[in-house]
């Protein structure tokens, strides 16, 4: 059975490029509605660079932090990409 940071990662690494997931979006699709907090928390310790953290975002549509470089890059690899926010 995989623990709820494993189903996490593999929602997040499933986002295609030039779309982005809210952390509850995320959460819900793992399956646990109310675990935001905890897909954050989980994307804060990702440094696997096959799955994009960059494509998650807060419910406000703001972009939230990024671990490989802060909120500017997260911002810029969105622009790159194309994304819908």
């Amino acid at each position: 059975m995989k623990t709820f940071a494993e189903k996490v990662r593999a929602v997040v690494q499933a986002i295609p490029r030039g779309s982005v997931l809210t952390y509850a979006e995320v959460a819900r699709a793992a399956g646990n509605p109310k675990a935001a907090r905890a897909v954050a928390n989980t994307m804060a310790k990702n440094f696997d660079e096959n799955i994009p953290c960059h494509r998650v975002i807060r419910s406000d549509g703001s972009v939230g932090g990024y671990n490989r470089g802060g909120t500017p890059v997260k911002k810029q690899l969105l622009i790159d990409e194309s994304a819908v926010l």
